[in-house]
């Protein structure tokens, strides 16, 4: 029998005199520590000490020189740092939570539908294609000629389809025309006229190559004395001479579909089209009044949308990013899906819950712990996003789409100051901090339970 100690421990348990301690997996515990001191040694060398000399550098100007908490006023007083403070703080709020609401809402859907699985494949496929590459090909997907960016393309072709541009966005009167400007960019006629007096309309500004295809040789107008007739056309003529002025010559062509209204007391009481050489008739109603040209003629073409300006760049990187994350927040979340309990979701539908309260009040409550595993991830990685921006961003929007990564790169080799930088990647290290120590703590949760 073995023998007790005085704590009532039998000897048996207490290791023999001069021998090492085992593990719980029986390994000697100086046999494990030779085991981990070369992935130790890397973990020091490769993260710790990076860490250590990036918080000591940051003590420090471009020049060496000890500058205490400089570099941290410098970058909370640049404006081009607080642009990047406040764009990162928009990319952990908005792209995490948009990115994850749609892989859910793809999940559950991908659920009902019998080709829910080449569906996943093809929004889950832009994972397979490297951020580089994704940022190329947004560049031209947002680029502002719509013959080149798909994005307005598909703009300007549905508005075309609504409201169709004007052909003469640069035309105007010239300082001899009888024309002269009226409100919201319209042309008007000084006079007012008559019927049986022909009237013309010239006007000056559009490039004889820019001019409709359908335009013909405008023809002068001819006098109806029950119609108020007329010509507008482009009086402009190549070479030397350019023919008579405000009179239509052989090689000028008329304004086919220009819109013509004849207004009296302000109220249209007429309106017409030229036709293809420029020529136009009024009924009788139009005698006594002043005939206008709308403002919608010269309207300028709709070319969509400024993606890369300015106010939009943010938003723009944002969805190119949505559009590969996207597929991995839906696949996490379909995984988690699949372990839910049917039973449970049918004994709601049983008991009379709709699929809107089946939703709200059992997936997603069951799903939340994968929902926070996919926004941590994401909110991780946009802290570090750095080459969408490089690449979509054109240098005239870079310092507005500019992000904390992006500022650490400008500042270590274009500005060549490391003390910045490493303030900079100092402030991105503390703010990893609380998302991890959250995911630190979710995860003993869940090894409790």
């Amino acid at each position: 029998m073995a023998s007790a100690n005085a704590g009532g421990t039998p000897s048996a348990a207490l290791p023999p005199a001069g021998k090492s301690r085992k593990s719980v997996t029986g390994t000697r515990r100086s046999v494990a520590v030779l085991f981990l001191l070369p992935a130790l040694v890397l973990l020091g060398a490769l993260v710790l000490y990076p860490i250590g000399y990036s918080v000591f550098r940051s003590f420090f100007d471009e020049s060496g020189d000890f500058t205490a908490f400089g570099n941290y006023k410098t970058m909370f007083t640049d404006d081009t740092i607080l642009t990047a403070i406040k764009n990162n703080a928009i990319w952990v709020v908005v792209a995490p939570t948009v990115a994850t609401g749609l892989g859910l809402i793809f999940a559950v859907l991908t659920e009902r539908i019998r080709w829910g699985t080449a569906f996943k494949l093809v929004i889950f496929m832009p994972m397979a294609i490297s951020m580089l590459a994704a940022g190329i090909i947004f560049r031209l997907v947002y680029e502002s000629d719509p013959d080149r960016g798909v994005a307005n393309a598909i703009l300007v072709t549905a508005h075309d389809t609504f409201a169709e541009s004007s052909a003469f966005p640069q035309a105007h009167p010239s300082t001899q025309s009888p024309l002269k400007s009226a409100d919201g960019g319209a042309f008007i006629t000084r006079k007012t006229v008559n019927a049986g007096t022909p009237v013309v309309l010239p006007l000056t500004g559009v490039a004889p190559d820019n001019m409709p295809d359908d335009a013909k040789a405008a023809a002068a107008p001819k006098p109806d004395p029950d119609k108020v007739t007329g010509t507008a056309w482009q009086d402009f003529t190549r070479g030397k001479g350019r023919g008579e002025v405000n009179a239509p010559d052989k090689a000028e062509f008329g304004y086919p579909g220009i819109k013509i209204e004849a207004v009296k007391g302000g109220e249209v009481v007429a309106s017409t089209e030229a036709a293809a050489d420029g020529t136009f008739a009024l009924p009788k109603e139009a005698d006594g009044a002043q005939l206008r040209l709308p403002a919608s003629n010269f309207r300028e073409p709709y070319n969509g949308v400024d993606w890369l300006g300015p106010s939009l760049i943010t938003p723009a990187v944002i969805g190119s990013y949505l559009w590969i994350w996207t597929g991995f927040a839906m696949v996490l979340i379909a995984a988690g899906l699949a372990s839910v309990p049917r039973e449970l979701l049918e004994a709601a539908r049983v008991d009379g819950a709709n699929e809107w309260q089946v939703f709200r009040r059992i997936t997603v409550p069951i799903l939340a712990p994968v929902l926070a595993v996919v926004a941590v991830t994401l909110m991780i990685n946009v802290l570090k996003i750095f080459d969408l921006i490089f690449i979509i961003a054109p240098n005239s929007s870079k310092d507005d789409a500019n992000v904390l990564a992006l500022q650490l790169y400008n500042s270590a080799f274009l500005d060549k100051d490391s003390g910045v930088a490493s303030a900079i990647a100092v402030l991105l290290f503390l703010l990893v901090i609380p998302v991890m120590l959250f995911n630190i703590r979710r995860l003993r949760r869940e090894g409790r339970r």
